[in-house]
């Protein structure tokens, strides 16, 4: 008998707005279809960012290999009614819900109707619990967070988390829940040549990502002013207005008009281009969950600088890249060091190190396992979720 599981979001591929988690989604969506005796299906919204949406229509006529309901949004950010009309009709019918984010429409309403017919959940926050000295709105957030608790059941809901770190900031804002550790994954290109050749001239530097202050992309423009070497800056992504002006303002405020440049959301073809172009990859984020990203740039060959902030200290370790405070002198001297490494070979090894790690299969076969593991725990007298972590 097949496993029926319906996997709930605020949004989905395509709504490139919201940067990585729309490519993670996707891609464990399409390795989860791929197994036998597993039904997927999809709920969403039809959202993609303030004032655009997906259209649904289109993509009907694309073959995802699973089904794919997209709800019309109402109200942003990700409000949608016809949602909810369904929700409780998919979720009796399943059994294992999957949910995806922590403060949208969906969370509170798929909780609540889980608890009311004892299904297991599993819930991905996506980082979405982890806390930064710029977090927003916290008393809110808080208010919500005992609302998803009370919500919650330790045999019942399981949340996913990709990082040590993740784990204990999630369990201290929603104690009810049990959780586990299980990496995301990353589809592995083919390279079309070696371009990433170590820079003799400009070192060419890339950030793809969300513009938001938690990915302290501040510091990355002051640090510009303080390198030594030859540099130029593509800045790939889209975020708040407001807040791109900011940066914009900031880039001219420091002389940096020359060698930044704003390339807006890239998807597809261009965005690959960006990947080509690029001799290191930068993430200067205060705080990430996962941070795909790094990922992305490792499968094309491109090394990395990261952050502390970053669950991927393991760069260092790997070969492929470096690893420091986000503060602006700090990530000053990383470029500069980086600028004297030898970058395409580092990008080789991380290249290998994603294709023996995190490859989607992998992934999939374990979230597989858990669900498993999670449904035969129904059957027995309710306990806290147990489960050995994978390596």
């Amino acid at each position: 008998m097949n496993m029926r599981v319906v996997f709930v979001s605020p949004s989905f591929y395509p709504a490139f707005h919201y940067g990585g988690p729309t490519f993670i989604n996707r891609s464990f969506c399409r390795a989860m279809a791929e197994h036998e005796n597993l039904e997927l299906e999809v709920l969403t919204t039809d959202a993609n960012g303030p004032g655009q949406r997906i259209d649904s229509q289109a993509q009907k006529q694309q073959r995802e290999g699973y089904d794919i309901t997209y709800c019309r949004r109402w109200f942003s950010p990700d409000i949608a009614p016809g949602l909810c009309l369904r929700l409780w009709g998919k979720i009796r019918n399943a059994d294992v819900v999957h949910l995806n984010g922590v403060y949208s429409f969906t969370t509170i309403p798929t909780l609540a109707f889980c608890k009311l017919l004892k299904k297991p959940l599993v819930w991905s926050t996506m980082g979405g619990l982890q806390r930064w000295e710029g977090t927003t709105r916290v008393r809110a957030k808080r208010v919500w967070e005992r609302i998803c608790n009370w919500l919650s059941s330790p045999e019942l809901v399981l949340m996913h988390v990709t990082s040590e770190q993740e784990r204990t900031e999630s369990v201290e804002k929603v104690p009810n829940a049990s959780a586990f550790l299980l990496r995301n994954g990353i589809d592995v290109p083919t390279l079309l040549d070696h371009r990433n050749e170590d820079s003799k001239d400009v070192l060419r530097l890339l950030y793809i990502g969300r513009l938001h202050p938690i990915k302290g992309i501040e510091n990355l423009l002051t640090a510009l002013t303080m390198v030594k070497s030859r540099v130029n800056l593509a800045i790939c992504g889209e975020g708040d207005l407001d807040y791109e002006s900011h940066l914009r303002a900031l880039v001219a405020r420091l002389g940096l008009t020359e060698i930044v440049r704003f390339q807006g959301q890239v998807d597809g073809e261009i965005k690959e281009s960006h990947f080509r172009e690029a001799n290191l990859c930068i993430a200067p984020s205060f705080k990430e969950a996962f941070c795909t990203v790094v990922l992305e740039s490792l499968a094309r060959a491109v090394p990395v600088i990261v952050t502390t902030g970053t669950p991927w200290q393991r760069v260092e370790e790997r070969g492929c890249g470096l690893c420091v405070d986000n503060g602006s002198t700090e990530l000053a001297n990383a470029i500069d060091r980086a600028a004297g490494l030898a970058l395409t070979e580092m990008g080789l090894r991380g290249r290998a190190w994603m294709q023996e790690e995190f490859s989607w299969s992998q992934i999939a076969d374990e979230m597989i396992e858990t669900y498993k593991v999670l449904t035969t725990h129904q059957t027995r007298e309710p306990q806290p979720f147990t489960k050995p972590e994978a390596a």
